[in-house]
């Protein structure tokens, strides 16, 4: 079993590379760039706060979830780590994820309608999309309360992080320069392909061990 440190480490990192807060912030700067400076941090605020209630709920409900539909951890984790997986690859090979984001993120209207961006596209599936809710599940569903909360907590602190980096995005792109950007988004994409494959053999493995 692992030490707290290391389940705080890999937490930190899985949510890091899955929500991937530097590349999401042009994106953010696209959605938002119509609107003054108080509006962006409107927006800003209310994505990552609707995304921390998504991925929160799913954390504490997790088990439940598994009951009320006869679902078993194994087969979460075998699903769970191909889709985490299938994220990542997009994002080594330089693609916006397909399962992660949009197809498109947003358009020009009204201001009532371009602050309902902040909950579709940014908050999901951008933030809190299929790969957030199936890495936070995966982290919550087999621990003890204490690791539910810390799950929730590292999210809650992914969520800050985010939400700086949103406010933040233009300076952010600026000051790192797109392939600096480009860069640190296939590192992601790759430390999230292995996150999967890791989930995947212990789904195998717990498979196994359940038919047995």
């Amino acid at each position: 079993m692992d030490s707290l440190a290391v389940f705080i480490t890999k937490v930190f990192f899985g949510f890091f590379a899955i929500m991937n807060p530097i590349a999401n912030a042009p994106i953010f700067v696209g959605v938002a760039e119509d609107f003054g400076e108080d509006q962006r941090k409107i927006i800003a605020r209310r994505s990552v706060a609707t995304a921390f209630v998504v991925v929160a709920a799913f954390s504490l409900a997790g088990k439940l979830i598994f009951e009320l539909f006869g679902l078993t951890l194994p087969a979460f984790r075998i699903t769970g780590g191909i889709l985490i997986f299938m994220v990542g690859l997009e994002l080594v090979q330089g693609r916006l994820s397909r399962v992660q984001s949009p197809a498109s993120p947003g358009g020009k209207g009204a201001r009532d309608s371009a602050l309902r961006v902040a909950i579709s596209p940014l908050a999901v599936p951008i933030l809190a999309g299929p790969g957030t809710v199936a890495t936070a599940m995966n982290f919550a569903a087999a621990g003890s309360a204490l690791r539910v909360a810390l799950t929730i907590a590292i999210f809650g602190l992914m969520c800050l992080i985010t939400y700086l980096l949103f406010i933040s995005g233009e300076k952010v792109i600026s000051f790192l320069g797109e392939g600096v950007v480009n860069v640190i988004s296939r590192m992601m994409g790759l430390i999230l392909a292995v996150i999967g494959t890791e989930m995947v053999i212990l789904g195998v493995r717990g498979a196994f061990e359940f038919i047995r």
